[in-house]
């Protein structure tokens, strides 16, 4: 057998002659994948067309893959759940396009049935990351080495995690926010900041926010916005509502309000 193999759907030769290596002949595989021996596949797996699947990848049971995703060698994607209320029902791993998931990343399904995990398009993750059950990703995410992620999380469009990051459970990421290297947070981080590795407000993500689109004055306002909730001499819900009545309204300024609104375990601190 070559090196690799151009996997497509409805080869009976080509399902006979992987089978040996752990790919279900149940699963469905779209057309033009390249996957390479050592692989497993287990029977309730879809995968898109255009896919990259390397050398001892697995790919478990309630996996849903999109086309374009490159997933390299010791990943293992719609994990069992590590959740002590797990009792074996079906959930999925849902996975978009177009990502990049490096080598030992573990990519878990949801705990309970119907429920789901899901990586959405053109995201990073890489060497060692974890994304637990029922985690929620967007879009255009860079996980950094080692970043781990505890189950029930949100993250938004556009996030970066610096390496050995950790998201402890039922926490939130904004749009556009930069968590450094080495922290772990157990609060809400709001949009378009900077976490700092000690889970304190760090500034504004202005290269970031530029990168996605954010025009100068808008940066400003979101500036003056947190201000008012690190720096002002209120409490946060106080703060929130000087935001409405001070800042200049937008998209940007509104998606802040909303996410502050909406936490449930608090926002991180400031410096």
């Amino acid at each position: 057998m070559n090196n690799s193999t151009d996997y497509v759907t409805g080869q009976p030769s080509l399902r006979e002659g992987l089978g040996g290596l752990g790919i279900s002949s149940k699963a469905r595989i779209g057309n033009n994948c390249k996957i390479f021996p050592f692989v497993y596949i287990e029977d309730d797996v879809v995968i898109g067309d255009d896919c990259i699947i390397f050398p001892f990848v697995s790919i478990m049971n309630g996996t849903r893959m999109g086309s374009c995703n490159k997933v390299h060698q010791g990943s293992v994607i719609g994990a069992l759940p590590q959740d002590f209320e797990f009792r074996g029902e079906k959930s999925e791993c849902i996975i978009g396009n177009n990502n990049i998931i490096r080598e030992n990343v573990v990519i878990n399904r949801a705990t309970h049935r119907g429920c789901q995990t899901v990586l959405g398009n053109d995201n990073v993750l890489m060497e060692g990351a974890h994304i637990s059950h029922d985690t929620k990703v967007g879009d255009r995410c860079v996980f950094g080495y080692g970043t781990k992620i505890a189950g029930d999380c949100e993250i938004e469009d556009g996030v970066i995690f610096s390496s050995s990051v950790i998201e402890n459970a039922k926490t939130r990421v904004g749009k556009g926010a930069m968590i450094q290297a080495g922290t772990t947070f157990s609060k809400d981080v709001p949009p378009y900041i900077i976490c700092t590795k000690y889970a304190e407000y760090g500034g504004v993500n202005n290269t970031i926010g530029r990168a996605h689109g954010v025009d100068e004055k808008t940066l400003k306002h979101i500036a003056n916005a947190y201000r008012l909730v690190f720096n002002g001499q209120t409490s946060v819900f106080d703060a929130v509502n000087q935001i409405e009545q001070q800042v200049p309204d937008g998209p940007a300024i509104r998606h802040i309000v909303e996410f502050i609104r909406a936490t449930k375990l608090g926002i991180i601190s400031k410096l």
